[in-house]
C-alpha cells in the first residue's frame, strides 16, 4: 500500500518519513549493488561538472514504480522514469513520452502517440508495447500499488508507436492520469524481473542509476537518450536519504548537500544561512480519517461533533511556521477542483460538539477512542487536546505497521495525509469513492457522489462547464462522514544559491532547464 500518498513530511514528523526509517535498519544490511554501467567507482565526483547533492526525507522504498506507487517518492524516481505526459505550471497534463494523445468520438478510446527513437537505459526500444506492458503489469503484478488507479482501463492495443487505450467507461482524465504521479513507464524487459527492477531500475528518464546503495544512497549521470536531454543541464546526481532533520541546514551550509526538503521549522534558519528556500505548490492535505463502520462514528451526531470540535487553526499555528493554511477540502484554494460553496460548512464550535454529543445519547468523556499513528506526532496531541475539550477521550497508540490496518479499514481512528494526484477526479475517488484507498469506511460513498464523478469524467478537459461540474463532485465527496480535514502546506526546498530556480509545477519537482553554477 505505500503506493498511495503518504502523509507528508513536517515539523510533526511526519509517518511518511518514519516508515522510511524503520525500513533503513534493514536497508543499511543490504549488499551494494553492483554499478550499471561504467562509470568508474559510481561517485558522483567521477562524472564531473554539474552536480546535485539532494537528500531526501523520501528516499525511495522502491526502485520498481509499479510497487512505489503514487506516493510522495514518485518525485525521485521521476529522475529514472518518464512517463505518457507530464504536469505543466498550471496542472494540465502535456506532452512527456507521448507527442500527443486523441480520443475517439465516444471519449471511451484515447490512442497515444510516442515519440520515435526514443530507448530506455537498457537500449529497449520506448514503443506502444512498453506502454501495453507496463499498464498490464500495474494493474496485475501482484504487490502492484497502482491497479485502484487504472480501473477505468479496459485493454491497450500496441501498434507500432501508438497505444489505443480501451476504456470501460467515458473518461477524459486519462491523460492527467498517466504522468508520473501513476504511470512511470520501466523498460519491459528489466521489469520481467520487478525483484531485480527495484534494486537495479531502468526507464528512460533524464538520468540513469549507477549505483545504488537501497535505503541509503543512489547515484544517477545524465542520460544522453532522454528525449529532452538538450534541456538537462545537470550532469550527475547523488540522492541519499535524509539525515534527521536539525542536521539537514548545517550539510546545506558547509555543501555537504546543495539541495533538500526541509521541515517549515527549518525554513528561517536556512533563509539565515544564506539558502534559498523555494516554495513548491501543491496538493498537500491532512485529515482525520473515521470509520462510519465502527462505533461511536456509525452516529451522525457524533460525526457532527467530531467536524465542529476541530479548530482548523490552531494546526496552521502550531505545524506550519506561516506556511500553512486551513482547508476543509482536500484541495488548496483557488485550484480548478474547489469548491467555494463547501467552505467552512462545519465550523469550529465546541459548544455546538457538546450539545451534539448529548443528543447521540453520550455523557462527558464515556466516548473513548484509539487513535492509531506510526510515529510520534504532534498533529495528533493536538487531535487529542482539542477532542478532550469536547468530552471525547482519545488515546494515542503509535504501531510502526499503522498502513496494514489502515488500508485494510480495520482501524476505526486515524490521520492521514495526502500529497494529492494530477487528475482531480483521482484525488476525488480515491478519498470519497467506495473503494477508494484514503475512505477509512469502505464501501461507504455519500450519496449522489457516483453520479457526480461520471460527470467529471464525461466533461473534456476544456469544456467551458468542467471547473463547474468538477466543483459539484467536491460537494458531493465533502458530505462524506468520513473524512475531516484539517490544513495543508506546501512542500518546503532548500538548496544553494548556485542552483536555478526550478518551475513551480504543483507537487512535482522538475529539472528541466535548471542550471547549477560553480561546477
Amino acid at each position: 500500500m505505500s503506493g498511495y500518498p503518504l502523509p507528508r513530511r513536517s515539523r510533526r514528523g511526519a509517518p511518511a518519513r518514519r516508515l522510511r526509517a524503520a525500513a533503513l535498519g534493514t536497508a543499511l544490511a543490504a549488499v551494494l549493488v553492483p554499478a550499471l554501467s561504467a562509470c568508474g567507482d559510481g561517485s558522483a565526483a567521477a562524472a564531473g561538472g554539474a552536480t546535485l547533492n539532494w537528500t531526501s526525507s523520501y528516499f525511495p522504498t522502491h526502485w520498481d514504480p509499479v510497487v512505489g506507487g503514487s506516493g510522495a517518492q514518485f518525485r525521485e524516481l521521476a529522475l529514472v522514469y518518464a512517463s505518457l505526459t507530464r504536469t505543466d505550471e498550471n496542472g494540465k497534463a502535456v506532452p512527456d513520452l507521448a507527442e500527443s494523445w486523441e480520443y475517439n468520438d465516444k471519449g471511451d478510446q484515447v490512442t497515444f502517440r510516442l515519440r520515435p527513437g526514443l530507448k530506455f537505459s537498457d537500449g529497449e526500444p520506448v514503443d506502444a508495447k512498453a506502454v501495453k506492458a507496463a499498464i498490464e503489469r500495474a494493474k496485475k503484478q501482484k504487490n502492484s500499488a497502482l491497479f485502484g488507479d487504472l480501473t477505468s482501463i479496459e485493454s491497450v492495443d500496441a501498434k507500432g508507436l501508438d497505444a489505443v487505450v480501451h476504456l470501460s467507461q467515458v473518461d477524459y482524465q486519462i491523460p492527467q492520469l498517466l504522468g508520473s504521479r501513476v504511470l512511470q513507464i520501466a523498460s519491459p524487459k528489466a521489469a520481467a524481473s520487478p525483484e531485480k527492477l527495484d534494486q537495479a531500475p531502468v526507464g528512460a528518464g533524464p538520468f540513469t542509476v549507477t549505483q545504488l546503495v537501497p535505503g541509503t544512497k543512489a547515484v544517477l549521470k545524465k542520460n544522453p537518450d532522454y528525449w529532452d536531454a538538450k534541456n538537462i543541464h545537470i550532469d550527475a546526481v547523488e540522492l541519499t536519504s535524509a539525515p534527521d532533520a536539525s542536521t539537514v541546514v548545517s550539510g546545506l551550509q558547509t555543501g555537504v548537500y546543495n539541495f533538500a526538503d526541509i521541515d517549515p521549522s527549518q525554513a528561517a534558519a536556512a533563509k539565515k544561512a544564506g539558502l534559498d528556500v523555494f516554495v513548491q505548490p501543491g496538493f498537500n492535505a491532512s485529515n482525520l480519517s473515521l470509520n462510519v463502520n465502527k462505533a461511536p462514528f456509525d452516529n451522525d451526531k457524533v460525526v457532527d461533533a467530531v467536524r465542529h470540535a476541530v479548530n482548523r487553526k490552531e494546526f496552521v499555528d502550531k505545524l506550519t511556521f506561516g506556511y500553512g493554511e486551513a482547508t476543509d477540502q482536500p484541495f488548496p484554494k483557488g485550484y480548478v477542483a474547489y469548491d467555494p460553496q463547501s467552505e467552512n460548512a462545519y465550523p469550529y464550535d465546541p459548544e455546538k460538539s457538546k450539545k451534539l454529543l448529548a443528543q447521540a445519547g453520550h455523557k462527558a468523556h464515556d466516548i473513548k477512542l484509539n487513535l492509531v499513528i506510526p510515529a510520534e506526532d504532534p498533529q495528533a496531541e493536538i487531535v487529542q487536546s482539542q477532542l478532550a475539550a469536547v468530552g471525547i477521550d482519545v488515546k494515542i497508540k503509535i504501531d510502526k505497521n499503522w498502513a496494514t490496518p489502515f488500508f485494510a479499514k480495520e482501524l476505526t481512528f486515524s490521520l492521514y495525509g495526502t500529497t494529492g494526484r494530477d487528475s482531480a477526479a483521482q484525488t476525488l475517488t480515491a478519498h470519497f469513492g467506495p473503494n477508494g484507498p484514503l475512505n477509512l469506511s469502505t464501501p461507504y460513498q455519500p450519496a449522489g457522489f457516483e453520479d457526480a464523478i461520471a460527470k467529471v469524467r464525461q466533461t473534456p478537459l476544456d469544456s467551458p462547464e468542467y471547473a463547474e461540474t468538477l466543483q459539484a463532485a467536491t460537494r458531493a465527496g465533502l458530505k462524506s462522514k468520513a473524512l475531516v480535514f484539517t490544513y495543508s502546506q506546501p512542500n518546503l526546498i532548500a538548496k544553494s544559491k548556485a542552483i536555478s530556480g526550478l518551475p513551480k509545477i504543483p507537487a512535482h519537482l522538475t529539472w528541466t532547464g535548471v542550471t547549477i553554477s560553480g561546477s
